[in-house]
């Protein structure tokens, strides 16, 4: 079984700038994704906030640039799902080093970075799992070509919320806005752009209880949380955005979390584990945005390259 010196585990921006690097400066290098390379960015439409591109740039064709670069320097990829991460069991004079259980097979490597992201939470309630596929989505950028000239609902109220509606405000014929607060929490630029759009409408204060139709989605319950009022709004689909939950259930209790499931990292963002680091959105920080996981990214190199150093001279 090949050793690496570093095995990533998800291709996102963060896992592709670590990857790039640290095939630069030769390391041998996997990085291992179970769905497609660059991650939530690379289902974002438009992305206007990461420097160099004055007039944005789509998300696809920033996180393709990454992964070809990381290509370019000569970093292996493969294409699965890692299910366990283990800390091999050491004989007398054997150095250190990770075993990590994927869907193709077992994987070595001497340091290990986690960068395995988040994906979207649900809402939990009645009819979101019986239409998902059937008109319940959490990525506009993937499905909003289905409702063209149709009403949608988006839930939410952050960033991805107030980008995804949007973008959809330019394919549907009506975009209803579904709130609990009564003020976004989305960046005040975005704000005022969704608000200024005209096919917008916004339900402030207000929550989705149910998810009504048959073959298909016809409507929406929902409740205001301050009166209790409860009314019904006609709509063809629904795209949650809700926050997001952290890719961390494949690591055991060693690896501290917080109570959200993200990954504790030290200054140096490695975990409670000596040799495996967290990058990304899949560890404990207050900001996620592509520009967070490439500053993860390129920052955590110091780190590991510390450990390697020390491994080599053991």
């Amino acid at each position: 079984m090949d050793m690496y010196d570093l095995v990533i585990i998800g291709g996102g921006p963060a896992g592709l700038t670590a990857a790039i690097y640290a095939c630069r400066a030769g390391w041998k290098t996997l990085v291992l994704e179970k769905g497609a390379f660059g991650g939530q960015a690379a289902i974002t439409d438009r992305i206007e906030n990461y420097p160099g591109f004055a007039e944005g740039i789509s998300g696809p064709e920033l996180m393709n640039n990454f992964y070809n670069q990381a290509v370019h320097f000569g970093c292996a990829v493969k294409i699965a799902e890692v299910r366990g991460l283990q800390k091999a069991t050491l004989q007398a004079g054997q150095k250190p080093f990770f075993t990590v259980d994927t869907t193709d097979g077992l994987v070595q490597g001497k340091a290990v970075l986690v960068a395995a992201g988040a994906q979207a939470r649900e809402l939990g309630i009645k009819g979101e799992k019986e239409f998902r596929g059937r008109g319940v989505s959490y990525c506009a950028t993937c499905d909003g070509f289905f409702f063209r000239n149709k009403k949608v609902a988006v839930i939410g109220g952050g960033d991805a919320a107030v980008k995804e509606a949007l973008y959809l405000a330019k394919l549907v014929r009506e975009v209803v806005i579904i709130h609990r607060r009564d003020t976004f929490r989305a960046d005040k630029y975005l704000s005022e752009q969704v608000k200024a759009t005209p096919n917008v409408k916004i339900y402030w204060d207000t929550v989705a209880e149910e998810i009504v139709g048959e073959k298909l989605i016809t409507a929406l319950l929902l409740r205001n949380v301050k009166t209790g009022e409860t009314f019904t709004e006609a709509v063809d689909g629904v795209f949650v955005y809700v926050g997001r939950k952290p890719n961390t259930d494949f690591l055991g209790e060693e690896y501290p979390k917080s109570s959200q499931g993200y990954l504790l990292t030290d200054e140096g963002l490695q975990t409670a584990v000596p040799g495996v680091f967290a990058i990304g959105d899949c560890r404990q920080k207050q900001v996620r945005q592509v520009a967070t996981a490439v500053g993860d990214g390129a920052g955590v190199l110091a780190a590991v390259e510390e450990y390697l150093r020390l491994y080599g001279e053991e």
